[in-house]
């Protein structure tokens, strides 16, 4: 691989090693000591025109945990807010020879457009409601850990109910792109005005009662509600969409004993999820972020040292 653009043209087998890989960093988490010299030298640029938590931190730990020098740039804090364009701002950290540039951006494709202006390896953090690879990478990731640590199996024949607000989200579509690939099921479920256009011609079932697809899933991965991407009225209510759609304490019973809840964060508690889902023990949430320091340093060592 050159670049990680998204999962849609990436070939089973680079995914394959890239899981294979993040096992072996996940051991790299235990130690007391959190390095390997393998991208010594090297530098990654962490450019995001979004905001983040999780998805950034993780980066510039995997970076930091391979002994490359890690710099981040926050596009409120840079050129870009003085009315820098893109293209220049690329090719401004370009010029100065970095290795790697990890960026997110609101526009869907931009990614893959800044990946023709640059030399450096381009990792595509989340392109509008595009793709968001490397968490499908690391939601695929803490599942198998969970199902090979209870000898489950791996995603063969698993059952992947993914809810919420489907529209908007970048997760689902790269998670709709590479979990079929490793052999799972998956079922979306959100309101007919929270459904992808075009989904009928993906390679999934698709669900508007929730209640119905829970009693069959290994996997419960609730999605956010982006109040921010929302300009019109999407349900009629927050309450009625928890009613219909929320993860609440009471649809817990429903879950088979061997079922899982995931989350790619940050949560609306009280919204898509319940305190008593997110908290319980057969939350794999937090899992979920462990994986993604794993699943990012994996990335990061085939782009720049494999």
């Amino acid at each position: 691989m050159r670049d990680l653009l998204g999962i849609e043209g990436m070939a089973l087998d680079d995914i394959r090693s890239v899981l294979a890989t993040a096992e072996e960093m996940h051991e790299i988490q235990q130690r007391p000591i959190k390095k390997l010299p393998a991208l010594r030298g090297r530098t990654v640029v962490n450019l995001f025109f979004e905001d983040s938590t999780r998805t950034r931190s993780s980066f510039e730990l995997a970076a930091k945990w391979l002994s490359a020098d890690a710099i981040n740039v926050a596009a409120k804090g840079s050129s870009a807010s003085k009315g820098e364009s893109m293209r220049d701002t690329l090719m401004t950290l370009d010029s100065m020879g970095v290795d790697a540039i990890v960026m997110r951006h609101g526009g869907s494709g931009s990614v893959a457009q800044a990946a023709g202006w640059v030399k450096a390896a381009m990792i595509n953090a989340g392109d509008g409601t595009h793709e968001h690879p490397t968490q499908a990478l690391l939601d695929a990731h803490a599942m198998l850990r969970h199902f090979r640590a209870h000898n489950l199996g791996d995603l063969q024949g698993k059952e992947v109910v993914i809810v919420g607000d489907l529209l908007h989200s970048r997760v689902v579509r790269s998670n709709c792109l590479l979990l079929p690939q490793l052999g799972a099921h998956v079922t979306l479920v959100a309101p007919p005005t929270l459904m992808p256009p075009g989904v009928g011609t993906w390679n999934v079932e698709v669900n508007h009662d929730l209640d119905s697809a829970l009693p069959s899933a290994d996997v419960v991965m609730m999605l956010r509600v982006q109040r921010e991407r929302m300009l019109g009225g999407f349900f009629p209510s927050e309450r009625e969409y928890t009613i219909r759609y929320g993860l609440t304490a009471q649809r817990l019973t429903k879950l088979s004993p061997h079922a899982v809840i995931a989350h790619p964060g940050p949560l609306n508690r009280g919204l898509e999820i319940s305190s008593a889902a997110a908290d319980s023990a057969r939350s794999i949430v937090l899992d979920q972020v462990s994986a993604g320091v794993a699943v990012r340093m994996s990335v990061l060592y085939h782009l720049l040292a494999a």
